[in-house]
């Protein structure tokens, strides 16, 4: 019995341990995404309460493009202009954003993608979280 109870609790700290599939994180992107907070390098936290932009994110293949909206209260969006394209690669079992624009180029790591939560780290060691936006319900 201590050994079924032994195999049991080193069968769920392996499974639990587990990194996060970088395939199906792909699959996680699409959407509305809104900023909830920003984890600076030093630890420190800010908080984002009101959004008046979104980043909408589209994936095709292995490339997307995210763009800045402001959502109306009729459920609809506008965007601001503002685009970025950019490619996705795994790499060391994580997945990666590579941005290329005519002022610059930088790369983010997805951290975790679900459903309805997105952290991804940028090159200055911040991690932004944000959740799957939500339509205005009155």
């Amino acid at each position: 019995m201590n050994y079924f109870v032994t195999i049991f609790a080193i069968t769920i700290l392996a499974t639990s341990c587990s990194k996060p599939n970088p395939e199906v994180q792909k699959n996680k992107l699409n959407g509305y995404w809104e900023i909830k907070t920003v984890q600076m390098p030093d630890g420190k936290k800010k908080e984002f309460k009101i959004n008046t932009v979104i980043d909408f994110m589209e994936m095709k293949g292995d490339s997307g493009t995210r763009t800045k909206v402001s959502p109306k209260i009729d459920g609809s969006f506008v965007t601001n202009g503002a685009s970025e394209k950019f490619i996705l690669k795994i790499e060391d079992d994580s997945l990666r954003l590579y941005y290329k624009t005519p002022f610059d180029s930088w790369k983010e790591t997805v951290i975790e993608a679900k459903d309805s939560l997105l952290k991804v780290k940028n090159r200055d060691n911040k991690i932004y979280t944000y959740s799957k936006f939500r339509k205005f319900d009155f």
